[in-house]
């Protein structure tokens, strides 16, 4: 119990209850805390200005780094255009991304507000999207229009579009990352880099008990339906 006070910022207390029989053990029930807290703003106070993120894109030359500052205003404005999409606590979000900071923005994000993201392997096939939209009922699929890598481009919002024809359509967030002309469906497709102009820096991280869901990953699928565990 000390430890995890010493180590993890918490929102409510919790209290941990056992005899001997550790099966019938009771971990931080009653405790709230959240991902994004933990990971972002408990640095804020003595490390704000440290870097959090190092970035290298498929060319090495190019390269970004993030302060902890920085990082806490993109994920707030990340989940404030979130919640803007109708994304709430206990929504899915698929997160079908290039290796791109937007794709750490949006995981944050997702812990912030209390939604459930799901990362799909941007080289995986429009069908295998389509299927784990499916599966989680995603409320959301966060993408970019490509995707730089090894010198080719995937064409993640072609994918994406391919797999909604299959699985039926659902709100789309699009990272400009290579300002590739692409189809926009008006009323489903919106631009990343438009809303979040608007989005507010400021956005309180919503309290999550300890048995709540934090992200669904999904088996490759190799002996049949990829299967999700949570």
């Amino acid at each position: 119990k000390s430890l995890a006070k010493e180590n993890l910022n918490w929102l409510e207390d919790f209290k941990i209850t056992h005899n001997k029989e550790f099966v019938n053990a009771k971990w931080f029930e009653g405790g709230k805390t959240n991902v994004s807290l933990n990971c972002i703003d408990r640095h804020l106070e003595n490390d704000a200005n440290k870097i959090a993120l190092i970035w290298e894109g498929d060319d090495p030359a190019n390269s970004k780094e993030l302060t902890y500052q920085e990082l806490h205003d993109e994920v707030c404005k990340f989940a404030n255009v979130l919640k803007d999409l109708g994304v709430q606590k206990g929504s899915r979000v698929c997160i079908y991304m290039p290796m791109i900071v937007e794709t750490a923005f949006a995981m944050l994000a997702c812990t912030r507000i209390g939604a459930v993201h799901s990362v799909v392997f941007g080289g995986f096939s429009p069908d295998a999207l389509a299927s784990r939209i499916t599966d989680c009922s995603a409320a959301l699929v966060v993408t970019a229009d490509q995707g730089p890598r090894g010198g080719a481009m995937i064409p993640l919002k072609e994918n994406v579009d391919k797999a909604l024809e299959i699985c039926g359509d659902v709100q789309v967030l699009m990272v400009e990352r290579t300002e590739a002309k692409v189809n926009v469906k008006e009323g489903r497709d919106h631009s990343y880099n438009n809303l979040m102009k608007e989005a507010l820096a400021t956005c309180d991280p919503e309290p999550m008990a300890a048995e709540d869901p934090l992200f669904i990953l999904y088996t490759s699928g190799s002996t049949g339906k990829p299967k999700g565990v949570l």
